[in-house]
């Protein structure tokens, strides 16, 4: 099927390489502008009560709350004093002279308590900025961020705007420190690898290519539909990760090919029909699972699913193409620029001698098969192990914790809560819609003797609309704050009136019940593509589902330990994060997406050369031994390079970043040793010729339209007799 691609593209080679070179410099110069484009947020349902809370208010009442909150202060005069109020209030007046800023409020303005800290050395301001969107308040913020200096004094700038903008920064910041450390480590590890930097350079320039091409196709989506910021983070550490990985196994393959005895156009005509054909499965079945992402409504993670599926799909067409392309033109050339390692010599073997049973992955496959009951509980217990910490994981929504500890939206946080009365910056709105004021205050009576209520007062009013700010203790993410936005949903509001309950609260509560409804039909869907696409690769109705509870195992014990570290806070000193007690939901959403895929990848390499030795010999130890054999190197070293990407990204100061990676990380070495290595030959072992067992009709549909790994006809099913 897939060997007429190889010769295409040995004779369209100029050609294509042509075309890569204008996708790099569209990339670099129109696809870098969407660092640019992209907007922030995103974390809320469009459709949700919190959402339509906050348009019914700015609707009804204008905008309302804050954008920016600015903290002055002083380690030796008080607020009262000329020395701190004199220059606040030419600050503030100056800043309501400009267009941008819509109204500032200030203790020198209405004596509020709340705006005083508690030593009287410090104050903030509430400052709302003009703009339709956050988006454009961002823009008004970059602006803005001097004119809120105040000479003599520490100035401080938090709020919503604050920390979008902040974010977006640091995610750019994030990425470029993550290629600066990870490329040179992957060209070093590479030359380890082939042992010649030709062959080394090669994934890296597929990678490069990826993630240039990957931000032209987001750019033009971005032309439809709002993309988030945050998407360029996965773009980058899946455009890069598959790209090696795939480059990694088809420059493997077209070497093995030549050693081989084959030449250039031979070999990649083979190669293609190989592992092209293995690329191929990889890389649509890790877009499919990506691509269940796009059933949330919150832009966050349709944008990480839109950018990866970019990611992923140009790293495979650019695997497919461009690669074999560049192969066709070096030919033996790849080999040039041989660097000499010692621990190399006279170790390369080729050939079915190689595949059988003398290299040492075929040895530990040969291990693990003659006692595979063995092998399976011991693996199975241990990942019991690690998986048994997210049993007792607590969900809650982020806030500025995910900063930095010196990140000024966060200390500005953490420092109204520690240092002003009440502390409270992000209380419940209530909003109160088509009664007099007097049946609002009614109600808010009511709202005071809720279990859990600290306080309640009239925020805003105009005419039959009426704004409730509602405080309680602990944080916004907390029990407490949950619970009362269930009771205030559940309290029957004035006759005739129309309540509605939001803030950051409730926007968390709308956040877990969005997730909830739609995490299994994400799972059905990821389920679904996997087991048909995995069919079309092996012929089988067995390996498909063994696949899929084989990720879900993988993906458990990397769960447990992301709850481990990151809800209970260990090693949060050497990670640099905080620990704040809970897991914000998205996150785990996303990485199932990811590693689900991720864990595919692996295994489609691993079985697809299992199925070509099962074809040639019919024999399954044999198959499995050689499968292994043949591609537990490249497993591994696949797996380390994508280790070296994603620890770049742990580097970076976002702390959800950070468990994202480290789940990761941990997913991927479970993966690709305890599972590949141990559990795959054992199980496969157990199931015999089971293993390759289909109905007769999807048989047959096999035979004539399967993605197989050789162009040699597949041979009438063995009859399914477990091997013993």
């Amino acid at each position: 099927m897939f060997a007429w691609w190889g010769r295409v593209v040995v004779r369209a080679r100029w050609a294509v390489l042509a075309a890569a070179v204008a996708l790099v410099v569209l990339g670099s110069t129109w696809g870098a502008g969407v660092f640019g484009e992209l907007t922030g947020g995103g974390f809320q349902d469009p459709a949700s009560e919190s959402s339509r809370t906050a348009e019914r208010i700015t609707a009804e009442l204008g905008r309302q709350g804050a954008d920016v909150i600015v903290l002055w202060s002083s380690d030796t005069a008080t607020v009262d004093q000329p020395a701190f109020r004199d220059p606040v209030t030419a600050t503030v007046a100056g800043l309501r002279g400009r267009s941008a800023v819509t109204s500032v409020t200030t203790w020198y303005d209405s004596p509020t308590p709340a705006l005083v800290a508690t030593d009287r050395q410090a104050t903030y301001a509430l400052v709302r900025l003009a703009g339709a969107d956050e988006d454009a308040r961002s823009t008004q913020f970059a602006a803005l961020r001097p004119a809120l200096d105040v000479p003599g004094l520490r100035t401080e700038v938090g709020g919503t705007v604050a920390f979008q903008h902040y974010a977006n920064t640091q995610t750019t910041k994030d990425i470029t420190r993550a290629e600066t450390l990870s490329m040179p480590v992957l060209l070093v590890l590479l030359v380890l690898i082939f042992g010649g930097l030709v062959a080394a350079t090669t994934p890296l320039l597929i990678g490069g290519l990826a993630i240039l091409g990957a931000f032209v196709a987001v750019r033009v989506v971005n032309l439809f539909t709002d993309v988030s910021i945050f998407a360029i983070n996965i773009i980058t550490l899946i455009g890069l990760g598959m790209a090696v990985d795939y480059a990694l196994f088809v420059v493997s393959r077209f070497r093995e090919e030549l050693a081989a005895g084959h030449d250039t156009t031979e070999a990649i005509r083979r190669t293609m029909a190989t592992a092209g054909r293995t690329v191929l499965v990889s890389g649509l079945t890790v877009a499919l699972a990506l691509a269940s992402l796009l059933i949330f409504p919150q832009s966050f993670l349709r944008s990480m699913g839109l950018g990866g599926v970019a990611a992923v799909l140009v790293a495979m067409l650019a695997a497919l193409t461009v690669l074999p392309a560049l192969l066709a033109v070096l030919g033996h050339r790849i080999d040039a620029l041989r660097v000499p390692l010692p621990w190399r010599r006279g170790t390369r073997r080729t050939g079915p001698a190689a595949a059988g049973g003398g290299g040492a992955w075929a040895r530990i496959a040969r291990s693990v098969m003659r006692r595979p009951v063995r092998y399976l509980v011991g693996v199975a217990v241990l990942l019991g192990v690690l998986a048994t910490p997210f049993l007792r994981v607590t969900f809650g929504g982020f806030d500025e914790r995910v900063l930095p500890a010196d990140a000024a939206p966060r200390v500005v946080s953490e420092r109204i809560a520690a240092e002003f009365p009440g502390g409270q910056v992000a209380p419940i709105d209530v909003l109160v819609s088509g009664a007099p004021a007097e049946a609002a205050r009614g109600f808010a009576d009511r709202i005071a003797a809720v279990p859990g209520v600290t306080g309640v007062r009239v925020a805003a009013e105009r005419g039959q609309a009426t704004l409730l700010s509602v405080s309680y203790p602990g944080e916004p993410t907390g029990d407490v704050a949950q619970r009362v936005v269930r009771e205030l949903r559940g309290l029957p509001g004035p006759a005739g009136a129309e309540v509605l309950v939001g803030g950051r609260p409730g926007a968390d509560r709308d956040l877990l019940d969005s997730l909830g409804d739609r995490l299994p039909w994400m799972a059905l869907l990821m389920a679904v593509a996997t087991l048909l696409l995995l069919f079309l690769a092996f012929g089988s109705v067995v390996l498909p589902v063994k696949a899929v509870l084989m990720n879900l195992v993988s993906i458990g014990a990397s769960f447990g330990v992301v709850v481990w570290i990151f809800q209970d806070g260990h090693l949060a000193g050497a990670l640099g994060f905080t620990s704040t007690g809970f897991i914000e939901p998205s996150n785990p959403i996303l990485m199932l997406a990811v590693l689900f895929g991720l864990a595919t990848d692996y295994e489609v390499f691993l079985l697809s050369r299992v199925r070509e030795e099962w074809d040639r010999t019919g024999d399954n130890t044999a198959a499995v031994a050689g499968g292994l054999q043949h591609t537990g190197r490249i497993i591994t070293a696949a797996a380390l390079l994508l280790i070296i990407v994603v620890a770049g990204f742990t580097t970076g100061g976002m702390s959800y970043i950070k468990l994202i990676g480290v789940g990761m990380i941990v997913a991927i070495v479970v993966d690709a040793t305890l599972v590949r290595a141990l559990l795959v030959p054992a199980t496969m072992r157990l199931l015999g010729r089971w293993n390759w067992w289909a109905p007769g009709p999807l048989a047959r549909f096999y035979r004539r339209y399967g993605i197989r790994e050789s162009d040699q006809p597949v041979p009438a099913p063995h009859a399914p007799v477990p091997v013993p």
